[in-house]
Order: structure tokens, then C-alpha cells, then sequence
């Protein structure tokens, strides 16, 4: 049994009517299974709707279904674009650090990073973080937080120990 529970939420129109086939969200579940004691527990597709968006999010969170939920897509400037809102509707604490490696990381890659809107917080015991929708900048932002959502996770979900031996 893994030790993380994740659950992935693909915000595209044109995925949740089975125009296009979802790369992004099975990249996220390539790489956390993968470099992450993990495994995929939840996965679903959504229209660009923010209602919608912050439902299946709260349920999540709210239900203990996952202690990472990772979105893909909508986070751009395009009036469609509103994953960041649905999740700061959400989350209670926002973690800032999360999204701002992430932007840094992919502005060495192309200046379109400063475009991003990607949140990342906390409802409850799950960590939500928003991902870009491209698998390209999936693999390329997550890859940036990978390395330190053991340790964060392990501290949302009350591990006591010292952060520092």
C-alpha cells in the first residue's frame, strides 16, 4: 500500500467532452506513481467551471479522499480559465511557495511562466495544487515540487518530528 492518496482533476473543456484525449492528467499520475510514494485513488474530468471545479475539490478534501489533489489546466489568462479561483474558493490556508518555484523553475524555460495563475493550498488534509495544462508544463512544474511534497505532506497529515535533525 502507498503512503500518499492522490486524486487528479483535469479542467478541459474539450477533454470533458471527449474531444481530446487527457495527456496531462496521465502524466501527473506517471510521475507521482512514480517518484512519489503514491497512488492514483481519484480521477475525473471537468468542464472549465468553477462551480464544478470547487465542488469536486471540496468533496475531495472535505471526504478524505486524497492528501495531494492535483489539477491540470485552466490556470492561463483566458476568460475560461478559472481554476484558481475555484480553488482559492476552497482552500483555508494558502501555500505560496508551491507555485512560485514552479513559475520560477519555467521562466528559465520560457517567459510565458509569468502568465501562470497557479494556486497551491490547504482545505482540511489535502494539499491542492494547481498544474499548467500541457503535459509538457505538467511534467516540468511537478518535477519542481516533487521533491518536497513527502515532507510537507508528512507534516499535513501531523507527523510531529523535527523539521531539521
Amino acid at each position: 500500500m502507498s503512503k500518499f492518496r492522490v486524486a487528479i482533476l483535469t479542467v478541459s473543456d474539450r477533454s470533458s467532452q471527449g474531444v481530446r484525449e487527457d495527456t496531462s492528467g496521465k502524466m501527473i499520475e506517471a510521475l507521482v506513481t512514480a517518484k512519489l510514494d503514491a497512488e492514483v485513488v481519484a480521477y475525473h474530468v471537468v468542464p472549465d467551471e468553477q462551480a464544478q471545479i470547487a465542488a469536486v475539490l471540496q468533496v475531495w478534501a472535505d471526504d478524505r479522499v486524497a492528501d495531494l489533489i492535483l489539477t491540470t489546466g485552466g490556470t492561463g489568462l483566458a476568460p475560461r480559465d478559472v481554476t484558481p479561483e475555484a480553488t482559492r474558493s476552497v482552500i483555508e490556508r494558502e501555500v505560496p511557495g508551491i507555485p512560485e518555484a514552479m513559475r520560477a523553475a519555467s521562466l528559465a524555460v520560457t517567459p510565458f511562466a509569468m502568465l501562470s495563475r497557479m494556486v497551491a493550498g490547504t482545505r482540511g488534509q489535502s494539499l491542492i495544487i494547481n498544474l499548467p495544462g500541457s503535459p509538457k508544463g505538467v511534467r516540468e512544474n511537478l518535477n519542481v515540487v516533487l521533491p518536497a511534497l513527502a515532507h510537507g505532506l508528512d507534516k499535513l497529515l501531523g507527523d510531529p518530528e523535527d523539521c531539521a535533525p
